[in-house]
Formats: structure tokens, C-alpha cells, sequence
């Protein structure tokens, strides 16, 4: 969840084709909407009638004349500067273990400006993911990974949402808000968008966070250092369980842990802990500085160096580079894997 700083907000649109395909087979149009100066590009295949709704909901939120304040993020909770622009690429994974292999990627929010967050909808048909305008008005999108349709979930203003997470119940799905009075706060939205409640109302500043089952959640919650935090849906404070960590959180699959990475300045930790008793354990060293990880459904711990993604081999405590079929000219960031493990979305700078 990134920092955010006052903007002003005024929107316009107009149209264009772009194409992208994904796996080889999907090939889609996209009409391009502006928000300020910064170009909002959406798939749309066939569903042009969400798209256009979707459009002028964003359109009736814009201030007259771009008078009224909005946010725009910064992707460090220490720094007031706006990050580089990046975009979110889907790719085939195959294989397991030694064996795994990424296909070649596809960019499916190819634009300017902000795309980040990314995280498949429970049957992986889908991706959400956090789309930023110039301004920095930030709010879900949801693109369906078959045909490429495109999908305004949230079009809250002043409101914004980030980090979009499916309920491991499957109701729908968690966000960061940052309300309109800057208090940002883990709330529960429906399938449609609509924002339903706070998930934890007195835990604030909230950055990030992690669900084990339904019943436990880890959140980063922004601080100097940031913490480590244990909560339960409800009223009530967090319990700190560890401090100067790093922004990933990541179920671990078949168990109740979650994996987060301690920072230190001799390098960064991959730890994981159980929400319930608080017992922590270590992984292993990150790569490099890296800090952003995933976990495949058959506990292949995955993060990012350079343009390149490794596996952690465990019997061997190394870092070991997964073959990709497409080399990636740039910095890979945030990464997801798809729950039946066919897919693997990341966040590039190029």
C-alpha cells in the first residue's frame, strides 16, 4: 500500500485500439480514457457496454475543473516520491519444482501511469489488480484472462482502494482503503464493487495484509519501523509479532502460515509465521533486495531479481533462476500465482 499525497483530479475521454494476447490464444481491443494528463487504457473484447459504464462512472467523479483533492501513490511508505510507471504481465507457468518453467508473458495493462498488486480471482479465470491515473486516484480493475474484458470494480472518489485480495470464503474480495479523511483501513468489497464494511476498524495505519482462513489475518501496518501485525475481523487492535518488514504477505500453501521477509541491513529474511500461536520460523536469505514473493500451490517459494524470477531450492538453501521461454528487459517486482498454478502474474518497470 503505497503512501499517498494531495492531487488534483480532472478527467476526459476518448478511443483507440490496442491488442494484447496471453497464452497464444487471446487477442482483444481496448478503448483508451484519460484521467488529467495520464492515458487509462482497458480491454474490452466484447463486454463494451461494462466498459462504457464503467467510463462514465469515472467520469462523474471527476472534480469541475480538476478543483477537488485526490491521492497518488508513492510505492515507499518512507519517501513522497511517485513511482516509475509499471505494468502487470500474465504468463503460462508449467512444470513443477526444477521443472518449473514460465511461458511467454503477455502486458495486460499496457499504458502509462500506475498498475500494480495483482492477484487472481479464486478459479484463476480473472486478475485484479490496482490502476492509478495521473492524479493518483487509485481503484480495482478486474480483467478476465480469456477474453480479455476489462472491469472498473471500484469508482470511489475521494476514496481509493489498493491491494484487492479474494476472501479465502469466496464473498468477495478485502482492499486497503484510504478513506476520504486519509485513514487507510482493511475493508470488505462485493463481487460488484460495492465496499460493504471495515474488516478490522481500529487498525490503522494498514499497508498490506495476508488472510489465514477466514478468521486470522497479518497485516504490515505503516510505522517507523513498520510492524508485523495479528488481528481478527472485528473491533480491536492488532497484537505486534514483528517489526522492520518488508510489504509482501503470502498464504503458504496447505498450511496457516504466512510469509513475510524481516529487513535488516545486512539483507532481508523470508520468515513465516502461524497467526494463531505467533510461532515463527526461517525460510531463507531473499535475493538480493528483493522483498516481493509468491508461493506456487505446490510450496515453490518464487521472488524476483532483476528481470528474472528464481525458486527457492530448499535442500540446496539457494536461490536457483526459473527458465523463462521470454526474457524481460526490466525490474520484476510484486509476483502471483494463480491457485490451480497455470498462471503467473508480475509487476514490471522497464
Amino acid at each position: 500500500m503505497p503512501r499517498l499525497r494531495s492531487a488534483a483530479r480532472a478527467c476526459s475521454w476518448t478511443g483507440g485500439p490496442v491488442r494484447f494476447g496471453i497464452g497464444g490464444g487471446l487477442v482483444t481491443t481496448a478503448w483508451i480514457f484519460t484521467q488529467g494528463d495520464t492515458e487509462l487504457r482497458r480491454s474490452m473484447g466484447r463486454s463494451v457496454g461494462l466498459l462504457v459504464l464503467s467510463m462514465l462512472g469515472l467520469l462523474s467523479g471527476c472534480a469541475e475543473g480538476g478543483g477537488e483533492a485526490s491521492q497518488a501513490p508513492s510505492e515507499s511508505s518512507e519517501s513522497e516520491t511517485v513511482p516509475p510507471d509499471s505494468d502487470v504481465y500474465v504468463a503460462d507457468l508449467r512444470g513443477q519444482g526444477s521443472d518449473l518453467i514460465i511461458g511467454v508473458y503477455a502486458n495486460v495493462t499496457d499504458r502509462p501511469g500506475y498498475d500494480n498488486q495483482p492477484a487472481f480471482t479464486p478459479d484463476g479465470s480473472a486478475l485484479l489488480y490496482t490502476a492509478a491515473d495521473g492524479a493518483g486516484q487509485a481503484d480495482i480493475m478486474r480483467v478476465d484472462l480469456e477474453t480479455g474484458a476489462g472491469v472498473l470494480l471500484t469508482q470511489t472518489f475521494p476514496e481509493s482502494e489498493y491491494s484487492a485480495t479474494p476472501l479465502p470464503d469466496g464473498s468477495g474480495f478485502s482492499v486497503i482503503r484510504v478513506e476520504a479523511d486519509s485513514t487507510q483501513r482493511l475493508w470488505k468489497f462485493d463481487w460488484d464493487g460495492s465496499p460493504v464494511e471495515p474488516i478490522l476498524p481500529d487498525v490503522a495505519p494498514a499497508g498490506y495484509h495476508a488472510w489465514s482462513g477466514m478468521d486470522q489475518l497479518v497485516l504490515f501496518v505503516l510505522g517507523d519501523p513498520p510492524t508485523l501485525q495479528l488481528a481478527s475481523p472485528g473491533p480491536g487492535e492488532g497484537r505486534v509479532a514483528d517489526e522492520a518488514i518488508g510489504r509482501s504477505l503470502q498464504p503458504i500453501p496447505g498450511t496457516r502460515e504466512v510469509s513475510y521477509v524481516r529487513l535488516s541491513e545486512g539483507g532481508g529474511t523470508v520468515m513465516a509465521i502461524d497467526p494463531e500461536s505467533g510461532d515463527r520460523r526461517t525460510i531463507g536469505p531473499t535475493i538480493g533486495d528483493g522483498q516481493d514473493h509468491a508461493w506456487t500451490p505446490g510450496g515453490v517459494l518464487l521472488m524476483g531479481n532483476g528481470g528474472v524470477v528464481h525458486r527457492w531450492d530448499s535442500g540446496a538453501s539457494r536461490w536457483v533462476p526459473v527458465a523463462m521461454e521470454q526474457a524481460f528487459e526490466g525490474e520484476i517486482s510484486r509476483l502471483a500465482v494463480s491457485a490451480d498454478g497455470r498462471h503467473l502474474a508480475f509487476v514490471g518497470v522497464r
